[in-house]
């Protein structure tokens, strides 16, 4: 495999592979250009032909060489980095030697074989005729290669096993599952399949949406493939592949919320668009998406669900510096794919015509009563924004709207925290706890994270609500899901004369005696959602661990850490659903 990486490296030159991506400019022996990782007006990225290497001398002090470069800008994995330079290299790979290779390359094969079988499947499928009522026209349904899963147990199963993969392998892709009777199901049945490509086009994965006839309503109108070693969904937009040419283009991305959406507005001619699959927008999404446009023009439903995914994204596209605009949807029309059913040609003019996000909170919170609450809340949004500028722009804005003075404003906004949004925060699935972040205790004590994951502040929120409820052994089985400073203080409040450490029975006393009062929780889903946060940790501490096992190339180590890592995905997938 070294010999391998160091013959492509010979063979390509890497400022010139760069300049595929990059414009990049003469430096003497070397090249610059604008740093594609971070923001910035000045170039400040280096590209040494002689050394083969790159660095950017600007905030991120990011460097490696063409395939740090490569897995980095198409957020991909070594191998997968490996396989498409030795081929643009004319290397052809051993086999030998690349254990690790066969165990993800063989999960994209799966992906392309069921593919294949769905396509066929969907030619005599009664998805032809309700694609064809939706709007959908043959042609945008071959472009996207959308099938349709048989409702049948273990049809695809079958077939994969037909094709001569391991069942063991087959259960990885999470194509299928095992029973608890101990055979293997299809994952999707009844539903039409819409394959998820990654940054390079592909397959990583499938959404599948059931058809009517079979919605018995015990399960999700869409599902998706759950996460495996190639397939992130917090890390990867429907359509982007094909899209990305377009994005970069204009500058700016229209996103959207799922694949009817895109697909709809693709065909509508929308093409620097995509869309989230199964998940919220996340800072995956947006650090992939800076490399290509600056501007993010968001969609979302007019219910007050719709409105309160708008608020965090929007939140979380400002912390990132992005221009973020709103369209809005014309009376009665729900979502992008309505637009183009009803008004053909609309949609683009409707994106032209998106307002700058403030407008919509100006529009949210202050509506017609201006009240210091609801300043309050606008200003705590433009305190979010990354850009001084920006936010003395609409503090300016603010001043207009509410007859407030501009140096009033600037100290009120002072003395607020600021909303920028945590990845750890927001978005786990259709059952996320709803404004988790504000029902925190909020302990006002040392030995606690300074900065807390979402594991901390549900820990303390149950820890809360136990103790207020006098049910303290309720916890009892979970603990283990809890990091380790919550378990000292729930250890403090069951045994409160054992000798513990000053600082956590100070916490503990503060529980005991009522602090943290408010809101009512699920608590069962509180612990539902400690439970998948744990098993995220574990899973991404192997993802470390399979990494530089990889570097060392031990086959060994990488499949019992791959084998561990298929059993934690499982174990979420399993969580997710419940």
């Amino acid at each position: 495999m070294a010999e391998a990486t160091e013959e492509i490296k010979n063979k390509l030159d890497i400022a010139e592979f760069l300049r595929g991506y990059l414009t990049l400019v003469p430096a003497g022996k070397n090249f610059k250009a604008l740093c594609p990782f971070h923001k910035e007006k000045t170039p400040s990225f280096m590209i040494s032909p002689d050394r083969q290497s790159w660095h950017c001398f600007g905030s991120c002090n990011e460097g490696g060489d063409i395939f740090a470069f490569l897995m980095k800008y198409e957020n991909i994995e070594f191998f997968e980095a490996l396989k498409i330079l030795a081929e643009k290299a004319g290397i052809e790979l051993k086999r030998s030697g690349l254990a690790e290779q066969r165990q993800f390359g063989v999960l994209y094969d799966i992906q392309n074989a069921a593919r294949d079988f769905w396509r066929q499947e969907f030619v005599t499928s009664p998805a032809v005729e309700y694609l064809k009522k939706r709007g959908l026209k043959p042609d945008t349904i071959d472009e996207y290669e959308i099938g349709f899963a048989p409702q049948k147990p273990d049809a695809l199963t079958i077939e994969l096993i037909n094709k001569g993969f391991a069942i063991g392998d087959i259960e990885r892709s999470g194509l299928v599952f095992k029973s608890d009777r101990g055979g293997y199901l299809d994952r999707f049945r009844g539903r039409i399949m819409f394959p998820i490509e990654n940054h390079l086009g592909k397959i990583v994965g499938f959404t599948g949406r059931i058809l009517p006839e079979f919605d018995n309503g015990s399960t999700g109108k869409y599902i998706n493939s759950p996460e495996t070693p190639i397939f992130k969904k917090s890390k990867i937009f429907y359509g982007f592949s094909r899209s990305k040419a377009n994005v970069r283009e204009a500058g700016e991305l229209f996103l959207v919320e799922g694949q009817m959406d895109f697909l709809m507005a693709w065909q509508d001619g929308v093409k620097n668009i995509a869309a989230t699959s199964g998940t919220a927008l996340t800072p995956d999404h947006l650090e992939t998406l800076k490399k290509y446009a600056e501007r993010l023009v968001l969609s979302f439903d007019s219910d007050d669900a719709g409105m309160n995914a708008a608020d965090r994204a929007i939140d979380l596209a400002y912390a990132h510096d992005f221009d973020v605009r709103i369209l809005f949807m014309p009376d009665g029309l729900k979502d992008p794919a309505d637009v183009v059913e009803k008004k053909t040609g609309y949609l683009k003019e409707a994106i032209a015509k998106s307002v700058p996000a403030m407008d919509f909170y100006m529009r949210r919170y202050l509506g017609e009563v201006v009240n210091k609450k609801n300043v309050r809340a606008v200003l705590a949004k433009i305190k979010n924004l990354e850009s001084p500028i920006d936010r003395d722009s609409w503090i300016h804005v603010l001043c207009a709207k509410t007859g407030y003075g501009e140096s009033a404003l600037v100290e009120e906004m002072g003395r607020l925290h600021s909303t920028a949004p945590d990845e750890h925060k927001y978005d786990y699935g259709a059952n996320r706890v709803s404004n988790l972040p504000n029902t925190s205790p909020g302990f006002p004590f040392e030995g606690l994270p300074s900065t807390k994951t979402r594991q901390d502040l549900i820990a303390e929120t149950l820890l809360v609500s136990a103790a207020r409820r006098q049910k303290l052994e309720f916890l009892a089985p979970f603990l283990e899901y809890m990091p380790a400073v919550y378990r000292s203080i729930y250890d403090a409040l069951v045994n409160p004369t054992s000798n513990t450490d000053p600082a956590i029975a100070k916490l503990a006393d503060y529980i005991d005696l009522g602090a943290g009062g408010g809101l009512e929780h699920d608590e069962s889903e509180l612990v539902r959602q400690l439970k998948l946060e744990h098993l995220r940790e574990q899973k991404t501490r192997l993802l470390d661990e399979i990494r530089n096992s990889q570097k060392m190339e031990n086959d060994g180590a990488v499949a019992d850490l791959m084998k561990q890592f298929d059993l934690i995905s499982k174990e979420i997938h399993n969580t997710e659903i419940k």
